[in-house]
């Protein structure tokens, strides 16, 4: 076609009304499956794209979710980066921009939301980061703002009956998945390295390598090593440990951060597992734990937009990822 096509091409195209077009597009959900998919051919054949400054006025939504980008700490934190990439995407799949703001700490963070919620610049919000004592989905919550949360609702009692919806990868799986596997290989004074407790995640994956000795039989009260996100710091902690007579023949930690400064206390010859399967940790030949990033992000917009390509009122539900071990030696 020389001209771009419309929604009455699409309605001639699939012989049904334009009005059931509109709603292929925006709620899917009350067509029909067989008009839906002559509706979808259509569009595919004739590359029909919806006008998306018309719909914004029709609808009065921005069809806009608002994002922190977060300062980025350690290794790991390359895995938000490939997160937001997934995360624009599937939003760009479903006719939604995403809209990246940065901020000091949380009180900036929530002076950054009230603004855009004010003024109609955002449908919806995807937290990252979530913490214990988290502020954010409460005040979200409490102005009936529509969003979704990449990490658990840490200190919820049930967290399966969240007041918000929430996804998350199960590092406890992961770190289970990875200490069985060094204990199939016939380790058996496995350490952990972590992060100082309370952390959400920290803790989650410390229990998935208590989990793996127990079913071993060798969960001897251990003491796990903790410190802050840093290399140097994990290979301090790690060589400290060593010299006070601590003697491990595998380590896994709780991110590739960490497992690279244990790397650098025990040398190669030690196996050490990370977790997020950083570009670093491939290049250095350290086995981790991948999450499943794009999954994670088609969770995430599934769980504010449905099947349709609006942003939902209010909803709960939650999606816990399985991860994998990329093992590399």
């Amino acid at each position: 076609m020389s001209q771009p096509a419309t929604v009455a091409d699409v309605a001639a195209a699939a012989g049904v009304s334009r009005q059931t077009v509109s709603n292929a597009l925006n709620r899917p959900e009350v067509v029909r499956p067989a008009t839906l998919d002559r509706v979808r051919t259509a569009i595919d054949e004739l590359g029909y794209r919806p006008h998306a400054s018309a719909r914004r006025l029709r609808t009065r939504q921005s069809s806009t979710l608002g994002v922190r980008l977060p300062p980025v700490h350690g290794i790991s934190g390359a895995v938000l980066d490939r997160f937001l990439h997934a995360l624009v995407e599937r939003a760009d799949e479903r006719g939604m921009r995403i809209l990246l703001f940065t901020a000091t700490d949380l009180d900036d963070e929530l002076a950054h939301m009230e603004r855009l919620v004010e003024g109609s610049d955002v449908d919806g919000f995807v937290l990252t980061s979530t913490a214990h004592g988290d502020p954010r989905a409460a005040w979200l919550g409490e102005r009936d703002v529509p969003f979704v949360t990449f990490g658990r609702p840490w200190g919820v009692p049930d967290m399966d009956d969240a007041p918000h919806p929430w996804v998350d990868v199960d590092g406890r799986t992961g770190l289970r998945e990875a200490t069985a596997g060094l204990v199939a290989r016939g380790h058996r004074r496995i350490g952990f390295l972590g992060w100082p407790s309370p952390s959400g995640q920290g803790d989650e994956r410390r229990l998935g390598w208590r989990d793996a000795l127990a079913a071993a039989g060798l969960d001897d009260d251990t003491e796990p090593l903790t410190c802050e996100d840093d290399v140097a710091a994990a290979a301090s902690v790690v060589s400290r440990a060593v010299d006070d007579g601590a003697v491990f023949d595998a380590v896994v930690c709780a991110s590739d951060t960490l497992a690279l400064g244990a790397r650098f206390a025990l040398g190669a010859a030690v196996p050490v597992v990370g977790y997020d399967d950083t570009p670093v940790a491939e290049a250095v030949g350290i086995s981790s734990v991948e999450q499943p990033l794009d999954a994670a992000a088609s969770a995430a917009v599934e769980l504010l937009m449905g099947s349709g390509r609006s942003v939902l009122p209010a909803t709960t539900g939650h999606r816990l990822l399985a991860p994998r071990v990329v093992w590399r030696s």
